[in-house]
């Protein structure tokens, strides 16, 4: 095994061993909300929301953009789990405002090995083979950190599986200060209609 693997197996064990009653808490969110963020490892929903194990739903991916599957999880959380608030949080120095789509697929095209980036950009230095198949995936790269999180929450308040009455709300957060900055024209975007 692996040092990470062995890193995490003890820290299970460490945390199983005080588990205590969390065994018992229900499947819904106590505070009844859900957020949608970024994977950036740097970007500790419980801390920065004030989060604890019950709470609410996190839903991560890269950027914390209204995918497909991030929407799909949204409706669960509110359908089947009952939550009645969302936030779409991004957050600054996100390394989806480093690279486009062509970008990506000409990386992946060339290897399928770790990329590296400097002051001339992004460059593969992987031994092929790669492969084509990056161009059938739209990657929702960021090109405006403030206008992307107004396009996820028009995205998500216009899906037809989304209950108009949840109110989403719109945040960057600042990698530098810790705090969340609302996003006005995303949360007003957002409101319930």
């Amino acid at each position: 095994m692996s040092r990470i693997v062995d890193e995490v197996i003890a820290a299970n064990s460490a945390y199983s061993a005080d588990f205590g009653d969390k065994g018992a808490l229900p499947m819904p969110p106590g505070r009844a909300f859900a957020i949608l963020t970024c994977m950036d490892a740097r970007l500790d929903p419980a801390k920065y929301a004030g989060l604890a194990e019950g709470d609410a739903h996190v839903i991560r991916n890269a950027g914390g953009r209204a995918s497909d599957d991030a929407i799909r999880s949204l409706v669960i959380s509110h359908k089947l789990l009952g939550t009645r608030e969302w936030f779409v949080i991004h957050h600054t120095d996100c390394g989806m405002l480093t690279f486009t789509n062509e970008i990506m697929t000409d990386l992946l095209a060339s290897s399928l090995e770790t990329a590296t980036i400097d002051a001339s950009g992004w460059r593969d230095i992987g031994k092929g083979p790669g492969s084509p198949e990056g161009r059938y995936i739209n990657w929702l790269t960021i090109s405006d950190n403030a206008a992307s999180v107004v396009d996820d929450v028009k995205r998500i308040k216009a899906h037809p599986l989304v209950n108009k009455s949840i109110p989403v709300y719109g945040y960057i957060y600042d990698c530098k200060s810790g705090r969340l900055v609302e996003i006005p024209d995303a949360t007003a975007a957002g409101r319930p209609g």
